[in-house]
């Protein structure tokens, strides 16, 4: 197999968890009785560095923050997997960072999230790691 390959399969889950985050992040559900919580996270004002912000709005700017690091991370693997074989090799650094950055990330979602991120950050974690490896075999 060519590490190509596990780079574009890796680059289209990052890009979907990319979207499947920014689409859910901030939504709730009723039975989960947050709703007078999210009703204060909205609209309890305080400073901060001289800004007039919400606990919401700090939250929503960190979920968007992840979405775009994501689709960052989508458009590095997907490049990493255009490159020739000659050149793989001296992007060793940034593959292994990426991979490692994943497992990080499943680690991270396994910890505070649920079963979806647990196995979307996995796979791309294994796609990440494997691709690394070949792209770091002599050609």
């Amino acid at each position: 197999m060519k590490a190509s390959i596990f780079y574009r399969i890796a680059s289209v889950l990052i890009f979907l968890f990319a979207v499947g985050h920014s689409a859910g992040f901030r939504k709730s559900e009723p039975k989960w009785g947050v709703d007078s919580l999210l009703a204060s996270m909205q609209s309890i004002h305080f400073e901060a560095q001289g800004f007039t912000r919400t606990y919401w709005e700090f939250y929503t700017g960190f979920g968007l923050l992840v979405s775009v690091f994501f689709v960052f991370a989508a458009v590095l693997a997907w490049y990493l997997g255009g490159l020739p074989t000659s050149m793989l090799g001296l992007m060793r650094v940034p593959a292994w960072a990426l991979a490692i950055c994943f497992v990080i990330v499943t680690i991270l979602c396994w910890r505070y999230f649920f079963l979806a991120p647990v196995v979307f950050s996995a796979v791309i974690s294994v796609c990440l790691i494997v691709a690394a490896w070949l792209s770091s075999k002599p050609a």
